[in-house]
């Protein structure tokens, strides 16, 4: 049956697709272990904070019958509130990139970019997946494809299991939420699915 949304693929894979700050920076000789090492361990924190964050919910919490659920549901307000806040204070000293439609998953991404990179250029490609969270997700990108408009297809290095796992992990919220979202309304239409692939 179809849900009133088409599913999100890149490279034959489920992807995440959404208007984010994307930003490009070039290589000009690959990483070394150490700081290969460092990087998996910062997007392995931040994906997990974005998890996180994107697993909290008030009907979830509504749901629980724990005595202390108010209190933690308080913290927890208080604590997103926190985060925004350093959030946009972190933007307004570090601006960010302009937002872009992207589309990525753990093989690669997809962007349109007003100064695109080459054919054959290696960079790490940053994308910020929220507002509150400072460090965006970084990966080793190799640029193979870009057209004459801008839009831009990489390849990442294979960025580590736990990484790949958050990133798969990070599409299918999005998509079961946009399947959520769009059930009931289309649910009579008699429209049948489309998915969309790139790569």
């Amino acid at each position: 049956m179809y849900e009133g949304v088409d599913t999100v693929v890149l490279h034959n894979e489920l992807a995440y697709e959404d208007v984010l700050p994307v930003g490009w920076r070039a290589l000009p000789k690959p990483l070394d272990m150490p700081s290969v090492a460092a990087l998996t361990e910062r997007n392995v924190r931040t994906l997990q904070v974005c998890a996180t964050i994107e697993e909290q919910g008030p009907v979830e919490k509504a749901e629980d019958k724990n005595l202390h659920s108010a209190d933690l549901l308080r913290l927890e307000v208080k604590m997103n509130l926190v985060l925004e806040l350093m959030g946009q204070l972190l933007a307004a000293q570090q601006p960010r990139p302009r937002p872009v439609s992207v589309r990525f998953n753990a093989l690669g991404a997809n962007w349109r970019s007003a100064t695109p990179p080459r054919v054959g250029d290696q960079g790490l490609l940053d994308i910020y997946l929220r507002e509150c969270l400072a460090q965006p997700l970084t990966l080793i990108a190799n640029v193979t494809h870009v057209t004459n408009e801008g839009q831009v297809r990489v390849t990442f290095t294979p960025p580590g299991e736990a990484t790949s796992d958050l990133i798969e992990k990070l599409a299918f919220r999005r998509h079961r939420r946009l399947v959520a979202g769009v059930r009931q309304p289309r649910r009579s239409t008699g429209e049948t699915g489309i998915t969309r692939i790139l790569g």
